[in-house]
């Protein structure tokens, strides 16, 4: 089974106009309602791969019960707790003549110390009897910046693969946890840990170190900019396709949706990293998030080079087993 972990679960209200007036007063939208966070997002494109996973995520307030409506309207599987603090909500504006999104993010979820210890014991718990474990998305306060760590730490003590897709405050202790697989693009990197990467060989540096922290494969994206992949201490530089961008929001989940189902379908490295590539360029030509038809991915995969940085690659498999 594949758990996802998302801590910071997101109720879009989605509003398409052919156009809009800003400052003005806009009607008669086409309205959707849609489950969103990074974790819930890569559980979609998963599903959409023909992979079913587990959502776990702390629910709270109205805006929790409309996040579950979604999720079972998608038939999406998931457990969640309850908290008194109301889930987090966006509004997201599509301009589709102009093809321009705009979102407005409501405040982040407060969520107590003792609702956070009753979520790891349960996490425990979880974590005991899946395969694969994903940590995807942010900490929405400073009380739940220890569940991550906290769940890595459990998933390697019952020797399970856990996947890591956060920033902010808790990145570093994330990463001193010593996850398996971890996912981050440049910016979020460069802003949570407070360094800078401004070449090649700085990100090489980078990538080794994590390596060295017991970091067996790392994904460090740059939007259409070459991508670098550690796995482990051999280091690529991968080359996007072309694409039409139109709204990149959950390009990253797609990528990393692609990653755990190589991962679970024990493919070798260099057959899902061009399909996760792939997924998440085709993410950024369309205005829904993590829904790309599995098919697509695989005619667009033929185009990502792949090309390695240093010592070259191995001949045999060198991804992590289970």
């Amino acid at each position: 089974m594949i758990l996802t972990v998302t801590l910071n679960p997101l109720l879009e209200i989605r509003y398409s106009y052919p156009s809009i007036s800003l400052g003005g007063n806009n009607r008669n939208p086409s309205e959707l309602l849609a489950a969103g966070g990074k974790g819930i997002n890569v559980s979609r494109q998963l599903k959409k791969l023909g992979v079913d996973s587990l959502i776990f995520s702390p629910l709270g307030g109205p805006n929790g019960k409309r996040i579950a409506d979604c999720l079972r309207t998608e038939t999406l599987s998931f457990v969640s707790t309850k908290i008194k603090s109301e889930s987090r909500s966006a509004s997201v504006i599509i301009e589709e003549d102009s093809k321009r999104v705009t979102t407005f993010f409501g405040n982040n979820s407060l969520i107590s110390s003792s609702e956070v210890d009753g979520f790891k014991t349960k996490l425990e718990k979880m974590i005991r009897n899946c395969e694969i474990v994903v940590f995807s998305g942010s900490s929405p306060c400073t009380e739940t910046d220890s569940i991550f760590p906290f769940g890595i730490e459990i998933a390697n003590k019952f020797d399970k693969i856990s996947f890591l897709d956060t920033y902010g405050a808790h990145l570093l202790s994330c990463i001193n946890s010593s996850p398996m697989v971890v996912h981050n693009n440049l910016d979020e990197i460069s802003s949570s840990l407070g360094i800078t990467l401004k070449d090649e060989n700085d990100i090489v540096r980078f990538l080794l170190n994590s390596y060295s922290k017991g970091v067996r494969q790392f994904y460090l994206t740059n939007g259409k900019a070459p991508s670098y992949v550690a796995n482990f201490d051999y280091i690529y530089r991968v080359e996007n396709p072309e694409i039409t961008c139109l709204d990149s929001t959950g390009s990253g989940d797609a990528f990393f949706a692609g990653i755990v189902y190589g991962h679970y379908k024990d493919l070798v490295f260099d057959e899902f990293l061009p399909l996760a590539t792939a997924l998440g360029s085709l993410n950024a030509s369309r205005f829904d998030v993590c829904n790309v038809p599995p098919e697509d991915a695989l005619t667009l995969s033929k185009q990502v080079v792949i090309s390695p940085v240093g010592k070259k690659m191995k001949l045999v498999d060198v991804t992590p087993q289970r």
